[in-house]
């Protein structure tokens, strides 16, 4: 059976993690803050009535993981400068790695730490949060998209994508990925953003805003403006009409400004803008939010 490591343990690493080790996968998680917890009592995972838990192989160190088949990262892309050091001693030469972290970049970092190995991204339209240590609840289902960082989908692609699907959720493959990503921006951007920079709100309450809402729309057709690839409108106003049952929701990003912890600026919003500056794509309105939050979160 194929070795997985999880590196990023929080909301996203952690309930997938928990899900496919569940499923029967070897998973080996690498835990900072939850270690103890883990390795005590395993993780507890809710998913609407339904709660469980389960023993997990649980690790503070990645020489202590080795090298694995399949490393799967979920780290936070605001720690993306220690990712050399966490992921050397769990890379081989036939190692591949699949990417679950939100904005742009991170595949191009990933390509240039390991050129040669099999590289992948997925995104993750889903609502997840760590409710307390090693604890983890989802309360909305969603669906996740798998794509490959150059190429066709290959078989090994289709495999994760078959344990997710069969484990977890609905899971697609995508091509090409970074159509992908640019279409997860046009609901992070606003919606992440917005609910730091409104004053720390939840998504019901910038759906009951009519001046947030036009700030999100305008928002979301710079996105679609800007990106390489086509995005519909109907896409746009699907964003709103999944955002609507998710009820007082709060999104990652807030839920990480809240407890004063690093937010991915540069990825979610910084990235884009950069992208859409090279383009010559006008994008003020994300750059006016992105200096926002340039401020609210040093």
């Amino acid at each position: 059976m194929e070795k997985i490591g999880i590196v990023g343990c929080g909301a996203v690493g952690g309930y997938y993690g928990g899900m496919l080790a569940r499923h029967g996968l070897d998973i080996h998680f690498l835990l900072r803050s939850d270690f103890d917890e883990a390795r005590a009592n395993g993780f507890t995972i809710r998913r609407g009535s339904e709660i469980f838990s389960l023993p997990v192989n649980s690790y503070q160190e990645p020489t202590d993981i080795g090298q694995c088949d399949l490393v799967i990262i979920a780290l936070k892309s605001t720690a993306n400068n220690i990712l050399p050091k966490l992921l050397s001693p769990l890379v081989g030469d036939q190692t591949m790695l699949l990417t679950l972290q939100n904005g742009l970049g991170n595949i191009e970092l990933l390509q240039q730490l390991y050129p040669d190995n099999h590289i992948a991204g997925g995104l993750c339209f889903v609502c997840i949060n760590r409710v307390a240590p090693a604890t983890f609840e989802n309360y909305f289902p969603g669906y996740i998209e798998m794509g490959e960082a150059e190429g066709i989908p290959t078989p090994n692609l289709r495999k994760i994508a078959s344990w997710f699907q069969d484990a977890i959720s609905d899971c697609r493959i995508v091509d090409p990925l970074q159509e992908a990503l640019w279409r997860k921006l046009c609901w992070n951007i606003p919606f992440n953003g917005l609910s730091i920079a409104a004053g720390g709100i939840t998504t019901d309450k910038i759906l009951a805003d009519s001046n947030l809402v036009e700030r999100a729309w305008v928002l979301m057709r710079e996105i679609q403006s800007a990106s390489p690839h086509s995005i519909p409108d109907d896409f746009l106003q699907r964003q709103f009409d999944n955002t609507g049952p998710m009820g007082a929701y709060r999104p990652s990003s807030l839920i990480d400004f809240l407890a004063s912890r690093p937010v991915e600026v540069e990825a979610i919003w910084g990235n884009p803008l950069q992208a859409g500056k090279e383009r010559g794509i006008p994008m003020p309105e994300l750059e006016k939010l992105y200096l926002e939050l340039k401020l609210l979160c040093p």
